[in-house]
């Protein structure tokens, strides 16, 4: 059984969702999240994710991902419903910023992926040995939902 992720786009970019829904249950079986929590991504516009940035953030302006995490993985009773959190992305803030780092707009949708829900898990990148740890652990994940295997 996989964790349920679900997918709403609130934007108009054309996006491979299918892809992005696969990647997520990949990087949340790898990360051995239980099945029984949900995690949502949302995609949205410039605006929206503008607005979320200054209200949650403090920030001015989009920003590529905003991660939001609920419950803890095996925090919540086995019989209540848990919530991993929400990943909010905005493609076109991706498309932008891709050419800096030589990928293509869907390669680093893929990217801001992982990364969110890698913070929904916990991770963070404050400091530099915990940005080492958790882009590594990005590449790792892409690498292997590209090969359709094998264990980060």
């Amino acid at each position: 059984m996989r964790v349920p992720v679900e997918l709403a786009d609130e934007q108009e970019r054309a996006v491979d969702a299918e892809d992005l829904l696969d990647l997520a249950r990949h990087v949340l079986t790898q990360r051995r999240v239980p099945a029984e929590m949900d995690v949502t991504l949302l995609l949205v516009d410039r605006a929206t994710m503008a607005q979320l940035n200054a209200v949650h953030m403090g920030q001015e302006g989009p920003t590529d991902v905003l991660a939001f995490p609920i419950d803890e993985p095996g925090e919540s009773p086995p019989d209540v419903p848990a919530v991993l959190g929400d990943v909010v992305l905005c493609p076109e803030v991706a498309a932008e910023q891709a050419p800096r780092f030589d990928r293509s707009a869907h390669e680093e949708l893929r990217l801001l992926t992982v990364h969110g829900l890698l913070h929904l898990l916990g991770m963070d990148h404050a400091a530099p040995e915990e940005e080492r740890e958790m882009f590594a652990l990005t590449d790792r994940l892409l690498a292997s939902h590209r090969r359709g295997a094998g264990d980060p």
